[in-house]
Order: structure tokens, then C-alpha cells, then sequence
């Protein structure tokens, strides 16, 4: 089990400290919903804790059952907030790209780690979660 906490700091503003490693991180409102938009909100987190964890999960398939470590993986996750209120994420579309050719992965063990990553099956059935996969055309 790991704890983080968390400090309200005023004006919309948060500190929240990871546990185990005492790493700190600030949160801001964004700038649509009353706050300056100076660090990542609390919506945008889940954003990035879902690509860090997909490609996460990916390295750890490709060093585990494919017998390679993974090499420097970009992603974009892009944030898309309901019109309305309750206010929520409704979209979360990512894009991958992977600097090696798909025939390292003929299985398609790499994607589908990519779906199955924690944080993606700890999201509500109704945000849309598309991604897509660039995969390098050499090798």
C-alpha cells in the first residue's frame, strides 16, 4: 500500500507529496474553471498517470516476455472536459510512438499491455480511451 497527502496551499493551489520517495508535486486549477492554469490540475494528473502507465507496462513486457528493453517512447495524452456540468473527463486520446518496428512485438503483447495497464482499467467505462500506435517502419 502507498500513501501520498496532500497540502491545500489557497488560491486553488495544491501540494502533494508521494510517500515512499518524499517527491513533491504542485497542482493548480485550470485556467476554464476559476484557477491560473501554473501547474497540472488534478485532471490533468489522471492524463499523464495514464501514459506514464501504459508505456510503463509496455517496458516492462518488452524486458519481461519479449526479451528487449524498450527505447525511448513519446506519448501525447490529450484531455477532453465535459460541456457540462457534472464537470469530468469524457476523452482521454493518447498516441504512442515507439522508435522500433512492429515486428519486434509479431503478438501485439505491447498494445495490449498498453489496455490492460492498471490506470486504464481503474478509469470509468464511460471516458472514451482511444490510442494509437506510431510504430517505426525500419527494422
Amino acid at each position: 500500500m502507498v500513501k501520498s497527502t496532500g497540502i491545500y496551499r489557497g488560491e486553488l493551489n495544491c501540494e502533494l507529496t508521494h510517500g515512499p520517495s518524499g517527491q513533491v508535486i504542485a497542482t493548480d486549477a485550470p485556467v476554464d474553471n476559476h484557477g491560473r492554469g501554473q501547474a497540472f490540475s488534478p485532471t490533468d494528473l489522471a492524463t499523464a498517470a495514464l501514459g506514464s502507465c501504459m508505456v510503463t507496462t509496455m517496458a516492462i513486457v518488452a524486458r519481461q516476455r519479449l526479451g528487449f528493453d524498450l527505447p525511448a517512447v513519446r506519448w501525447e495524452v490529450t484531455k477532453e472536459m465535459s460541456a457540462g456540468a457534472p464537470r469530468r473527463i469524457v476523452r482521454m486520446s493518447t498516441e504512442i510512438w515507439l522508435p522500433i518496428a512492429k515486428s519486434k512485438d509479431p503478438e501485439n503483447l505491447l498494445e495490449a499491455a498498453a489496455h490492460g495497464c492498471p490506470v486504464m482499467r481503474s478509469l470509468h467505462p464511460d471516458i472514451d480511451k482511444p490510442i494509437v500506435f506510431h510504430w517505426s517502419a525500419a527494422g
